[in-house]
């Protein structure tokens, strides 16, 4: 037991490690910081419209350089925002299939909660759909079995291979994390970007 311990560990690490390598900050201006997500090597990247808030953010990339964003594109319903930085050659991360995920599988959630860089955290897929809660019947979210912070909004949701599943959004209770499943983001992208 304790060799499959040690070896889901080291598993789980190397993941995050992978993962973290298209993580980015972002600043709003503001004292908040939240993350990002490298989408293409040319500089595009995803987080949270709630992250940047329509201000001028500063990412910071994985390399250590800062960069002014621009806002290509801004969803407030969706929660999705695409920027837009003067960088070629950056780290991408492998797309995954948010409609397979299934309940009890593991996900990690990577960011900056309450500013420590590169942080994650791991749970399991709760399930899909909108959030009752919350009273947005039209909105297809993945509920997970983990815990968020400040800081981790706008960071990627990854799979147990290290592929992108969601952006991290926000929490819907104590233990319930909610991300928008990729094939959301594919969507917004097509439709904001075409």
């Amino acid at each position: 037991m304790a060799n499959l311990l040690r070896q889901m560990n080291g598993e789980l690490a190397a993941v995050a490690g992978e993962a973290r390598r298209s993580l980015v900050t972002i600043g709003n201006g503001r004292s908040g910081v939240g993350a990002g997500t490298i989408w293409h090597s040319d500089g595009l990247i995803l987080t949270n419209a709630h992250v940047v808030q329509l201000s001028a953010p500063l990412v910071s990339l994985p390399d250590g350089r800062s960069r002014p964003a621009r806002i290509l594109a801004h969803d407030d319903k969706l929660d999705l925002a695409a920027l837009g930085v003067d960088a070629s050659g950056l780290p991408t991360i492998e797309l995954g299939k948010s409609k397979q995920l299934r309940p009890g599988q593991w996900v990690l959630a990577l960011g900056h909660p309450w500013g420590v860089a590169g942080a994650a955290t791991a749970g399991v897929i709760i399930g899909m759909g909108p959030p009752p809660e919350m009273g947005w019947p039209n909105r297809e979210l993945i509920h997970a079995s983990l815990r968020l912070r400040p800081g981790h909004s706008g960071g990627p949701m990854v799979d147990t291979h290290g592929r992108l599943v969601g952006i991290n959004t926000m929490m819907a209770g104590p233990e319930v994390a909610l991300a928008v499943p990729l094939h959301v983001v594919k969507a917004f992208l097509h439709q904001a970007l075409a």
